[in-house]
């Protein structure tokens, strides 16, 4: 296909949708397009430079009448700019709030103007502030001026028509992962710095909000026998007080490994021997497919998108949300049988090749993008 003039907008967070976003971005550089990203901050995982992908900052005004920073406003005049100058094929959103309503403005700004609206819907933006009354009016207009609304997996596609009461079409495109970054590797000299020298290693990756329930990945790590392995905490956000008092109350804190928003989150990942995602709410599960794509087997709630994702009995086990004692139990058995280990971690880097493989979900976004193209404006 011919290059595109695309612009993404996200959040930079080292949540979901912000990363996937500038994956996308990345990939969709990579072969060809001219990528222009907008965001707040520096994304989390934008490399410092690439060619073909050009950073936008939002500058919001300090202005004494704001109470609260128009970001919105100010997202939606750099959008309408680089629109009108760059003459964009594609705007694609990454997260509803406000993305989808800015992207809308910015067209409406530029009489004629034929660039076309994506809107991915990542989770929280429909199953949260769908339900609130304050949003879902305009989250369910910004859906309707999309040319395109998007959702990550099949269970946000029938939350997304549920919540909004939405008739439009969506096309769901799962989330995806880079092998060339997620892959098993021996990386001995990380499970070392870990303090894994002989101890299991395990893995929770998250952005530390109550939908995650890291505590429970604690409350999982004090039932283990015996009492060696360590629990290895990727990330940041407000729970990790909350986590830190956990692990202290049940004697394990010692055990805890905190990395923090690290940049290279695949070498930890793949150092690990299980992950751990006890989440009560998860659209999709990033960095659930990281994991796996690392060879980890997976435990997890089985909630949301993560069944489409992780498969009972195959590469990892779900259980019910809270249910510490069933998942202690899997990892337990998943540490005591290295071979069923090996095996789940097999088969788990096998399914994220087979289905959510970055180059076969950028295609599908280029598809998806060169069909809107070829619509009547």
């Amino acid at each position: 296909m011919k290059p595109l003039r695309l612009g993404i907008a996200c959040y930079p967070t080292y949540g979901g949708s912000g990363v996937m976003a500038t994956e996308l971005g990345i990939a969709l550089a990579e072969r060809g397009h001219e990528v222009h990203l907008f965001s707040y901050a520096w994304p989390s995982r934008l490399p410092a430079c690439h060619p073909g992908l050009q950073f936008h900052g939002i500058t919001v005004s300090d202005y004494p009448l704001f109470r609260y920073p128009p970001y919105d406003l100010a997202l939606a005049s750099s959008l309408r700019a680089v629109m009108q100058q760059r003459a964009l094929d594609v705007v694609h959103v990454h997260y509803a709030v406000p993305h989808a309503l800015c992207a809308w403005l910015a067209r409406e700004m530029l009489p004629g103007c034929r660039t076309r609206i994506v809107t991915t819907l990542h989770g929280t933006d429909a199953t949260i502030l769908g339900r609130d009354p304050n949003y879902r009016d305009v989250i369910r207009f910004g859906l309707r001026q999309s040319d395109a609304v998007v959702c990550v997996s099949r269970w946000l596609e029938q939350q997304t028509h549920e919540v909004f009461d939405f008739g439009g079409p969506v096309t769901v495109i799962p989330n995806f992962v880079d092998q060339r970054r997620f892959r098993p590797r021996a990386d001995q000299r990380m499970r070392r710095e870990l303090g894994g020298n002989g101890a299991p290693l395990l893995l929770h990756t998250s952005n530390f909000r109550p939908l995650k329930r890291a505590a429970d990945a604690v409350d999982v790590l004090a039932r283990l026998t015996p009492r060696d392995a360590l629990l290895v905490l990727v990330g940041d956000g407000p729970d990790l007080p909350q986590v830190r008092e956990e692990a202290e109350r049940l004697g394990v804190g010692r055990r805890l490994r905190f990395l923090g928003e690290v940049p290279d989150a695949e070498t930890a990942t793949a150092a690990c021997d299980v992950a751990l995602f006890p989440s009560s709410s998860e659209s999709f599960g990033l960095a659930a497919l990281e994991a796996m794509a690392c060879g980890l087997p997976v435990v997890a709630s089985r909630v949301g998108g993560l069944p489409e994702v992780v498969v009972h009995g195959e590469t990892g086990f779900l259980e019910a949300v809270g249910d510490t004692a069933a998942m202690a139990a899997d990892v337990q058995r998943l540490l005591d049988d290295p071979a069923l280990r090996r095996a789940q971690g097999a088969a788990a880097v096998r399914r994220a090749g087979e289905c959510f493989s970055l180059e076969r979900c950028v295609t599908l976004h280029e598809r998806l993008y060169e069909s809107l193209l070829h619509q009547p404006s």
